[in-house]
């Protein structure tokens, strides 16, 4: 069957990017010249989405508002002749049907993606972390395409030397099957240097297997706990991936995100080149 739902899990409160996040959605926090979280959006419709799953919890209300049509705001651009901005506002709306679940409470990742399930259906479906932005990459789209022709889930993977692996699910894989995930192991501990990284692409069988995990000690209900179970029933593939990946969840990576796309930006990349050497010049970096 073809993928064309797209869970997003967006309840929870960037408390990372505090206080930036505190009255404003973390996903709404501006990247370059958009919202994250339409970057976002913008991929999984590049892939063949056309149903977006919004997994959202209180105070979310904007994003919802970013991908509704506003009225009054079109109606003041045509009068002022602001065509391209218009076309630009009302394609927002027009980029995909969104979907709001609420979750009650932040119960982990795979709460969240379990709570979408009533929506899903018996389909297979796609996730995607707000955090990672994938920009330019194919990535989702030929993960897509392995688990339609595969009839598997696929997750993403990348390599992470050091210390820094600590901080993922870590995938052990055997070719390209993952054998078993380890969430934020040990650095000494972890199974290998594969990280996954926020693109998921599942069969329905997930959520049986999330059911089956159930909580852990925290209350919480983790999805690496429920590729583990699917791995070793269903059968889980793994693609590894190397560039064009951008974290937004914190202030430093936030801002080299920033940076690096926007140097890729048609009409401000060259200024933004020119004022950033003028400022290490200055600075005698």
């Amino acid at each position: 069957m073809s993928v064309t739902k797209a869970i997003f899990p967006v309840a929870g409160l960037g408390t990372r990017s505090l206080p930036a996040t505190k009255a404003l959605p973390k996903e709404m926090v501006t990247l370059v010249d958009r919202p994250a979280i339409q970057w976002v959006v913008e991929e999984a419709v590049a892939a063949g989405c056309s149903r977006v799953v919004m997994v959202v919890g209180r105070g979310k209300e904007a994003i919802a508002d970013h991908f509704d049509r506003a009225p009054e705001l079109e109606a003041s651009l045509e009068a002022s002749g602001k065509q391209e901005l218009l076309a630009g506002v009302r394609r927002l709306a027009d980029m995909a049907e969104i979907v709001l679940v609420r979750q009650g409470q932040p119960r982990g990742l795979g709460h969240a993606v379990a709570v979408a399930r009533s929506v899903v259906g018996g389909e297979p479906f796609a996730v995607l972390l707000p955090d990672d932005v994938f920009h330019p990459s194919t990535l989702l789209r030929d993960m897509v395409a392995s688990t339609e022709a595969s009839g598997r889930s696929t997750v993403a993977v990348m390599r992470i030397e050091g210390p820094e692996i600590s901080t993922k699910g870590v995938a052990a894989v055997d070719g390209r099957r993952v054998v078993d995930v380890v969430e934020k192991p040990a650095f000494e501990d972890a199974p290998s240097d594969l990280a996954l990284m926020g693109r998921y692409v599942f069969t329905p069988a997930i959520f049986d297997a999330l059911d089956s995990i159930g909580s852990g000690a925290l209350g919480e209900l983790q999805l690496t706990d429920g590729i583990r179970l699917l791995a070793q029933k269903e059968g889980v593939d793994a693609l590894t991936f190397e560039g064009g990946y951008h974290d937004t969840g914190n202030h430093l990576d936030w801002l080299c995100s920033n940076i690096e796309l926007a140097l890729e930006h048609p009409t401000i990349g060259e200024p933004l080149a020119g004022r950033l050497a003028e400022i290490v010049r200055r600075r005698g970096i």
